[in-house]
């Protein structure tokens, strides 16, 4: 319990930090939210009136205290680009898309890496173990926007599996939906899948040359049982941990990504929002996005204290 505990708080801590350093990075760089909307033809007076009325000519201290109070109680503000929309109402519209995207990007992650890393790992050194090294390097090495505009030609143009930008609303057909997010899905989760199979396959292969595994084959146990009964319990320990941290990739990708396939998900969103200097809005998508992947390595701790009780009676984890 102390563990899930100091866990929880160095999660809000994490949180608080974003947020502040969020709010200044896009008040100190040059120009504000009032000259990107006032345009080329405004005057300096105009300029002071609509700083006034957005509340940009007061300190940066108030405006962060005032914005973090709004945030807390449910309400980040409203938008300045959208003409003053709830920034709430913004992020709900889109937050269905970027979560579904991530969601089937992990899956297919978590699929490709355990059913790939268990398959090489049985038979060391033959064609397919050999075969799958050559993929996995490739695989690391190619960014997931080239493997987008890769699937976009191949599925889109040549094979008309999809129309290539004609996005499917979750409302209009939840089918339609999944499948137009299939191919985003997988060119986001190929790259972080080689990731996870080289640090798995290193972590099955080390646990193999552990003194349990020669103490289980001297009692007969078969190579099949002893992978899959004991040694991929204690291999995935450290993959767990990666995962936590591919989750955050997968969604730095998917604002990419969201680009490539033009998908109206948080990624896009937050594009326009950097564009137009949308303080409110920017500022509560980085706290959203931060709160996912902190509550996502969270989880990711949390789920390796149950796996492994040393960590129950240490309070670390090993």
């Amino acid at each position: 319990m102390r563990f899930i505990l100091r866990r929880i708080i160095i999660a809000f801590i994490t949180l608080f930090l974003v947020s502040v350093l969020c709010f200044l990075t896009f008040n100190v760089i040059r120009g504000d939210a009032a000259s990107a909307l006032g345009g080329m033809q405004v005057s300096s007076e105009q300029l002071e009136v609509l700083r006034e009325d957005m509340g940009l000519n007061r300190s940066i201290f108030s405006r962060y205290i005032d914005w973090l109070l709004m945030f807390i109680s449910g309400n980040p503000g409203n938008s300045y680009f959208f003409r003053g929309e709830d920034v709430s109402v913004l992020i709900s519209q889109r937050l269905m898309v970027t979560v579904t995207l991530a969601m089937l990007s992990l899956f297919f992650i978590v699929v490709i890496s355990l059913s790939v890393s268990l398959l090489t790992v049985k038979k060391e050194g033959n064609i397919i173990d050999i075969s799958v090294n050559i993929l996995t390097a490739a695989g690391i090495s190619t960014p997931g926007f080239f493997l987008g505009l890769l699937f976009i030609f191949i599925f889109g143009f040549t094979f008309r599996l999809f129309v290539p930008g004609y996005f499917i609303d979750y409302n209009d057909s939840i089918f339609g939906f999944v499948f137009y997010l299939f191919f985003p899905a997988l060119a986001i989760a190929i790259p972080n899948s080689a990731i996870l199979i080289k640090f798995l396959r290193g972590s099955l292969f080390q646990e193999l040359q552990s003194d349990y595994v020669r103490t289980a084959r001297s009692k007969g146990a078969g190579r099949f049982y002893i992978l899959h009964r004991h040694v991929l319990k204690n291999a995935c320990l450290p993959a767990v941990t990666m995962l936590g941290m591919i989750i955050a990739e997968v969604f730095s990708g998917s604002i990419i990504i969201e680009q490539v396939f033009t998908i109206p998900g948080i990624g896009r969103l937050l594009i326009t929002a950097i564009g137009s200097r949308d303080y409110p809005l920017i500022q509560a998508l980085m706290v959203y996005i931060a709160f996912i992947v902190v509550i996502a390595n969270t989880m990711a701790d949390i789920v390796i204290m149950i796996i492994d009780p040393r960590i129950k009676r240490t309070g670390k984890i090993i």
